[in-house]
């Protein structure tokens, strides 16, 4: 008979009830092994284009002013509506600010909130998917049959719903499509804790005295969590793209603040006279999302 034993819980020491004990050596044998997995991906051209997409959206939004030197908040009626050049890259708007710092400016807002929707949908996940799973029988099916009606409704309609009760506003936005992407997570984490709190390594964790709380922390957690970081890639550019719905639709944030939602929307009166007010921060919208997904793929596709 073979015993399936994770690669974490290999040349880890053990206290004596069972749970892991960090160590520097162990760290750096994780990160060692981070690293050799990160190496075969780097060499595919595609995963590295989609990195450096993903990194400026970050840095974008992180320190916008260091990759442009316009103002944008900034009017200049002289230059509406100018086509893309050397010197406005993305064109100007209706009101002749630069279209690309506004772009910049608005992966801030655009981040943010896609980063606190996937927050709020990653802790009620994980905590309704570990309930689920540990506790079992009716709490399980109740919970079970709350998320199957959760995932019945289309998670727009859930999240216009949410923002209508709750008021307008990025935070709004956020929190309501955070609501909506519950039940994916909830049922990801919930398959993944059925499956590993039966292995030989979790039982072995038991009899050696260890409680569920540290059993669930130092071992079920741990090895579940694959799944669930490769969930929350897909759905952070999900968020995005819901958010963006939302402020298109009038949800978001109140002018002039720049959003890219916004900004998509602002220039849909001008599709015929002036497209790439619309057109350019959807592209840039989209090569964001694709190049998310890409990575939450290929990251999967390489831990098979």
């Amino acid at each position: 008979m073979t015993i399936d034993i994770p690669l974490n819980t290999i040349d880890t020491p053990h206290s004596r009830d069972g749970a892991q004990t960090a160590t520097p050596w162990t760290r750096r044998t994780r990160l060692q092994r981070a690293h050799q997995a990160l190496i075969p991906l780097l060499r595919r051209p595609g995963f590295s284009v989609a990195l450096w997409v993903v990194l400026f959206a970050l840095f974008a939004a992180l320190t916008p002013q260091l990759l442009t030197s316009f103002d944008p908040y900034a009017t200049s009626p002289a230059d509406k509506l100018s086509s893309p050049g050397l010197v406005h890259w993305f064109g100007t708007d209706e009101l002749g600010r630069d279209l690309y710092t506004r772009v910049v400016y608005g992966a801030r807002l655009s981040v943010l909130a896609a980063l606190l929707a996937v927050t709020i949908a990653l802790v009620g996940g994980l905590g309704l998917g570990v309930l689920a799973g540990f506790a079992g029988g009716r709490v399980d099916a109740v919970l079970m049959r709350l998320i199957d009606v959760l995932l019945a409704l289309p998670g727009l309609l859930l999240a216009l719903a949410i923002v209508t009760a709750i008021g307008f506003g990025t935070v709004p936005v956020a929190v309501a499509v955070g609501v909506g992407i519950i039940p994916g997570f909830a049922r990801t984490t919930r398959a993944e804790v059925l499956r590993i709190k039966t292995l030989p390594y979790v039982e072995a964790a038991r009899l050696g005295g260890a409680s569920w709380a540290r059993t669930l922390l130092c071992h079920v957690l741990p090895n579940a969590w694959g799944p669930v970081a490769v969930l929350a890639t897909l759905d952070f550019g999900a968020a995005i793209l819901a958010t963006a719905g939302l402020s298109f639709l009038g949800f978001g944030a109140a002018p002039p603040a720049a959003e890219w939602g916004t900004l998509i929307a602002n220039g849909r009166h001008f599709l015929i006279t002036a497209p790439w007010v619309s057109l350019l921060p959807g592209l840039f919208v989209v090569a964001v999302v694709f190049s998310l997904n890409h990575l939450a793929r290929s990251a999967e596709e390489h831990a098979r």
